[in-house]
């Protein structure tokens, strides 16, 4: 049978909690390797949660936690600053729990006030398609994978992790179709653009090139193996520069220029919400189940690189 929280030798409380802290931080630097930059801003947090208790720790109940991140949020602190601050104390007490210097984790589910997200600055439809205009490169198997990666990422809106995990069976150019493993495993199905088809095309011809015969990914780099998040974002922010964008181009850029352009145009934000893969529990129980026939219509009619030539 456990017995009670084991105290410090040091049973003043101000020597005591600043010798918690110390040891902390020093397993949080030689057993975890976290970088002098978190272990700053985990110092000042811990710093300010001493000035606020100054009692013993095994005295912090999780209302007095919830009252610390109250009164932060009343001084003004941006929520990210409080969600760190509560991220600091609940990996801080949790090292006093395993510990045996506290009985339980006064911080355990606390969590702090949502941050707005800051929305990527808009691409207007001719900023995009100068993006994703082929430019000629030393390497043309690299100018075709990497038009090909553009081209996909703005006709079906993917997340870069989407991307890079495709295999070339979740491909139905015929059909202009692929099939999308996102957020929590969820499957989806998106359309293809008539470009972004034309592009895959080409890449796929060459792609032997590079891959092994075994080896199941769309996208992959000179060396062979499925392509990296990295390598990606690097190729993507080039041809950003290439294109001589006043801002830096990034996956997540192009995705939400998928979003936004076909917001504009067609006004159907529930079958934008599905096409994206949005699904979470905040958002789930508005969503109406929208066919997929329908999901198309919407697609073909709205989307800049997706119409067919007339």
């Amino acid at each position: 049978m456990l017995s009670g929280p084991t105290p410090r030798p040091d049973t003043a409380a101000g020597g005591a909690q600043d010798a918690d802290i110390t040891e902390f931080l020093r397993h949080l630097s030689d057993v975890r390797g976290l970088s002098p930059h978190t272990l700053q801003a985990y110092r000042c947090d811990l710093t300010q949660l001493r000035r606020l208790h100054t009692g013993p720790w095994s005295e912090l109940k999780a209302a007095d936690m919830r009252r610390i991140a109250g009164q932060r949020a009343r001084e003004g602190r941006h929520p990210r600053s409080i969600q760190r601050f509560l991220s600091a104390a609940r990996g801080f007490f949790a090292y006093q729990v395993e510990h045996r210097r506290m009985a339980a984790n006064p911080a355990a589910g606390l969590r702090g006030p949502r941050a707005g997200r800051a929305l990527p600055r808009d691409l207007d439809v001719d900023q995009t398609q100068q993006a994703l205009t082929t430019s000629e490169g030393p390497d043309p198997v690299l100018a075709l994978r990497d038009q090909a990666m553009l081209e996909l990422l703005y006709s079906s809106g993917l997340r870069l992790s989407e991307l890079t995990g495709l295999d070339l069976t979740d491909l139905d150019l015929d059909a202009g179709l692929v099939r999308v493993l996102g957020k929590g495993r969820r499957e989806r199905s998106v359309p293809v653009g008539r470009k972004a088809r034309e592009a895959l095309r080409t890449w796929l011809r060459h792609r032997g090139d590079w891959a092994a015969p075994d080896e199941r990914a769309v996208f992959v780099s000179r060396r062979g193996p499925r392509i990296g998040n990295r390598a990606v974002q690097r190729r993507v922010a080039e041809a950003g520069r290439r294109a001589g964008l006043d801002v830096r181009l990034h996956p997540h850029r192009l995705r939400h220029a998928f979003a936004s352009h076909l917001l504009e145009s067609s006004g159907d934000l529930r079958a934008i919400q599905e096409l994206l893969g949005h699904a979470n529990l905040e958002t789930t129980q508005i969503y109406t189940h929208l066919d997929y026939q329908h999901l198309s219509e919407v697609y073909d009619a709205a989307h800049p690189r997706a119409r067919r030539s007339r």
